[in-house]
């Protein structure tokens, strides 16, 4: 299983960050198709921590970031896989390292086909769907 590894954007080695933007670029933009701003700014918030799932060779072969939302609130995005990671669980034990480490609601836009995912890890829908970039989502929320 890859080794799972966070640090806040600023504290990244470019390498590092390089290979996290280009995972995110390779499955938003080029994989699915979708024209939109990736880099948004929240990346740089001195809060925003980036994490990532290394292989034994050192890729990275799965990244998401967790935002401040305010209020104590936390937000998950940017979740992406490799194609070549995927189904072997890489992604659910990224997310249960997020989720061990951070405190307090966590929220999240789910790709709506993957809804029954983060249910798996408590999340419950928290709204109304809604298409972003022309997909759509659904807002979800994990309450503790």
């Amino acid at each position: 299983m890859p080794t799972v590894r966070c640090a806040p954007t600023c504290e990244l080695p470019a390498e590092i960050l390089y290979a996290l933007m280009r995972l995110r670029q390779d499955v938003f933009v080029l994989e699915q198709a979708c024209l939109y701003p990736d880099l948004d700014g929240r990346d740089l918030e001195p809060a925003t921590v980036q994490w990532w799932a290394e292989a034994a060779d050192g890729s990275v072969v799965a990244t998401l970031r967790v935002l401040d939302d305010g209020a104590g609130v936390a937000r998950i995005g940017r979740v992406a896989t490799a194609a070549s990671a995927r189904k072997a669980g890489v992604a659910a034990e990224l997310m249960g390292a997020v989720l061990a480490a951070v405190r307090g609601p966590v929220v999240l836009d789910a790709q709506s086909y993957l809804e029954g995912w983060y249910a798996r890890f408590g999340f419950e829908r928290d709204g109304a769907e809604f298409v972003e970039d022309g997909i759509p989502h659904v807002p979800m929320r994990l309450a503790r």
